[in-house]
């Protein structure tokens, strides 16, 4: 994990790229190097507005690009501003289902100034894959996105 944690922070540090490169390709490194994260992006804060906008991503289009507070685990962690990981989504009645293939969720929270601004979604298509590792490092994760949004 601290490899991959290395060569985040390598994208998260470079100064020839725009924010939003930055997300996918932080996207796209997640993608390719756990095996288990089948589906991985962004969710940002809309304005004023209580709701999340679908932000850079990698994975299977999605029909949820913008998610009203508290619905689907994406909404919750927008309200709750915690970690929330679920191990099979089959068991929670406030799931917003994106695939047929997804059965378990990780949501971290990208808390900025003490402010809920996003959060990085991550679907499996194995129930309970998620380690503490893995969320330990999202949350590392989201905590150096939030220093440069």
């Amino acid at each position: 994990m601290s490899e991959i944690k290395k060569r985040l922070s390598s994208i998260l540090e470079s100064p020839n790229h725009h924010t939003e490169v930055k997300l996918q390709k932080i996207c796209q490194l997640l993608d390719q190097e756990i095996s288990y994260f089948n589906w991985t992006g962004f969710y940002f804060k809309n304005g004023d507005k209580e709701e999340l906008i679908l932000g850079p991503y990698v994975g299977a289009a999605t029909d949820h690009t913008i998610i009203p507070y508290g619905k689907g685990i994406c909404g919750q962690v927008a309200v709750s501003n915690e970690t929330f990981v679920v191990p099979d989504v089959h068991e929670q009645d406030n799931y917003l289902s994106c695939s047929i293939d997804t059965k378990a969720e990780i949501v971290v929270p990208i808390i900025k100034d003490g402010e809920n601004i996003g959060q990085i979604d991550i679907d499996s298509h194995k129930i309970d894959p998620f380690t503490a590792e893995d969320r330990e490092m999202l949350e590392w994760l989201c905590a150096e996105v939030a220093k440069i949004m």
